[in-house]
């Protein structure tokens, strides 16, 4: 297979209820062996589940979307794979045949709707800083012009202050959500 310089995101099999620690023990293997132009996030996808407990209050609990699965964005290199393969925990790569053979990445679509669910988008590299004015393009308040307030590229989401019915409002909002106006 020819090495790709292109990040992809592939899916790992690690150990049911590892998925965390295979997340940390990637992260710093890639960091330790000098992989971080090649090993990029790694995500272990959660959704939170509201109950009530037993007195009526509210508990809230992280729930693996995927359990025994790890995502990581990465560009599939001899090394690379040999670092991600070998990382306590893995078991190996999904859609991958075996016998030394490279896994398939996952479709652009796939993980689009994946890093949504999970409040992430894959527009990283959003460039736009506070005082810059967006206009939104998705979601609730489409067509709307604001003013970016805060950005918090962790969590790929911005706040911006926009005109509701005549108000100022606070809108948070995803990096794909909205485009800078220049």
């Amino acid at each position: 297979m020819a090495e790709s310089s292109e990040k992809k995101w592939y899916v790992l099999h690690t150990y049911s209820g590892y998925e965390n620690k295979v997340k940390s023990n990637l992260e710093s293997r890639a960091e330790s062996m000098g992989m971080e132009d090649y090993i990029f996030r790694v995500v272990v996808p959660e959704e939170e589940k509201c109950e009530k407990t037993k007195t009526g209050k509210e508990k809230v609990e992280k729930l693996k979307t995927f359990p025994g699965y790890v995502l990581v964005e990465m560009v599939m290199t001899d090394q690379s794979w040999y670092v991600v393969r070998n990382t306590p925990g893995v078991t190996g790569f999904v859609g991958s045949h075996g016998a030394g053979s490279k896994p398939a990445p996952l479709l652009d679509e796939e993980i689009q709707t994946i890093l949504r669910s999970v409040g992430m988008t894959r527009n990283a590299d959003f460039d736009a800083e506070v005082g810059d004015t967006i206009t939104i393009t998705e979601g609730a308040f489409v067509g709307h012009v604001g003013k970016i307030t805060e950005i918090d590229s962790e969590k790929m989401k911005l706040h911006a202050m926009i005109d509701v019915f005549g108000r100022e409002t606070d809108a948070e909002l995803s990096f794909d959500q909205v485009e800078r106006l220049v």
